[in-house]
């Protein structure tokens, strides 16, 4: 467990680990090209490096520089067949891609397993559409939840319609699509992260983008590229509240992802008042990248309406906290995903944010926040989510006493030294030491 302190800011300048999305994709394009692709600043989570361990056990070879963030990815005989089990540990990223990478090449079998929080969360969603190409995959419940078995087989493209809004899915039906006969379609109901499809085309892959609709034809192999990985910026997202919500604050969040299907949060804290700027903005690997600087800012409080929801799935649980610090009224709807992913977020955020006295109301799909509540410290537990534990930190630094938070360690998920970058941008000594139960 460990302390936060209340604070009076947040000062000075930061860069925060590489997008965990885009590097899942790039070391999974990478195992389907034999000249290699490398990248800088890839992601330090164990997430990604769940990835690369599955796809070292398929035979590719993987070379990671822990200093420099350096990772190549490469396969010169191609993918082989695991001789042992796929452990995507909490990822469910490296699960549902590695369903749509291995779907696609005859032969190939394997067996996709996590950890006890990622086999309860929904594989259907992606096993159904590959299993309508052609791809042979069964596991519990009837291929809705790991352990997953799946045999690659001659895939045929077509025409995929979404029910559920998700990057994931998308990306799995490309990367399957890849090695298919014939174009493969997907139709969106909403528009979902990007990278993918920005990806392709920057290692030259035909693809062909209309609005909701994106579709990409067979490649047989890729070339080798290399580039540098902007900044996370779900990752940026907790300092980019923690600067709004505590009274002193002017930071400079460098080289982050700026990608519009990524920073619905900046939209709609610009709404609610942000004090933001993006400044020297360049292009990296097809990619946006910034600095977005950021003051404390007076939020008024609003509505986040569902077609919002997928550009900022995962900065939810630190807009809540936003929220119970904007004046007004802040409902949040359309966000039912939030239930099934590495915790409940909604109950979790709830609970947390109740205990410190917030003003917030459980909905099926998210919240209803009343502010601006003075919040107080309390003993609160991370649910073993990072972005709950790090959400829970933010809302710590104005609290009103000290809060301790219990099972921070699970931010080594997506954000290895989160509570160490947090020490160094706080004016006061914060976080404290580890304290004992």
């Amino acid at each position: 467990m460990i302390e936060i302190r209340p604070q009076e800011g947040i000062v000075g300048e930061i860069k925060v680990p590489g997008d965990k999305s885009i590097s899942h994709r790039a070391a999974l394009l990478g195992s389907l090209s034999r000249e290699g692709i490398e990248v800088e600043n890839f992601s330090p989570g164990e997430d990604c490096t769940s990835t690369l361990s599955c796809l070292r056990t398929m035979g590719c070879e993987v070379n990671r520089d822990a200093v420099s963030g350096k990772v190549s990815v490469k396969a010169p005989d191609g993918l082989k067949e695991p001789s042992d089990v796929l452990d995507a540990g909490n990822s469910g990223t490296t699960a549902r891609l590695l369903l749509g990478l291995i779907s696609g090449i005859p032969n190939i079998f394997a067996v996709i397993t996590g950890d006890e929080s990622l086999k309860r969360r929904p594989m259907g969603r992606v096993a159904k559409p590959l299993v309508a190409m052609g791809a042979k995959i069964d596991g519990r419940e009837f291929g809705e939840k790991l352990p997953l078995a799946v045999r690659g087989r001659k895939l045929t493209g077509g025409v995929h319609t979404l029910q559920v809004a998700s990057a994931q899915v998308k990306t799995a039906i490309l990367f399957a699509g890849l090695r298919a006969q014939g174009a493969t379609t997907v139709i969106e109901p909403i528009l979902t992260r990007d990278h993918t499809e920005i990806m392709l085309e920057h290692l030259g892959i035909p693809i062909f983008r209309k609005g909701l609709e994106v579709t990409v034809y067979p490649a047989s192999t890729l070339k080798g590229a290399s580039w540098t990985i902007p900044g996370d910026f779900s990752a940026a997202a907790f300092w980019i509240v923690a600067a709004a919500i505590t009274g002193e604050s002017e930071l400079h969040i460098k080289k982050v992802n700026v990608n519009p299907t990524r920073t619905g949060l900046l939209r709609v804290l610009q709404r609610m008042g942000l004090d933001y700027s993006i400044e020297d903005e360049t292009l990296s690997g097809g990619e946006r990248m910034a600095t977005i600087a950021v003051k404390s800012s007076s939020l008024k409080g609003t509505k986040v309406m569902p077609e919002e929801i997928p550009s900022m799935i995962d900065e939810l649980p630190v807009l809540a906290v936003a929220a119970t610090q904007a004046e007004g009224t802040t409902e949040i709807r359309g966000a039912g995903e939030l239930r099934v992913k590495e915790s409940d977020r909604i109950h979790a955020m709830t609970e947390g944010l109740k205990r410190m006295g917030a003003q917030i109301e459980e909905l099926k799909d998210g919240w209803i926040i009343r502010g601006k509540t003075k919040l107080s410290g309390t003993r609160l537990k991370s649910f073993g989510d990072h972005r709950i534990a790090m959400a829970l930190a933010v809302a710590g630094l104005v609290a009103e006493d000290r809060v301790i938070l219990e099972g921070e360690s699970c931010v080594h998920i997506s954000y290895p030294s989160f509570f160490e970058d947090l020490k160094a941008l706080t004016t006061k000594s914060q976080p404290k030491e580890r304290v004992s139960s």
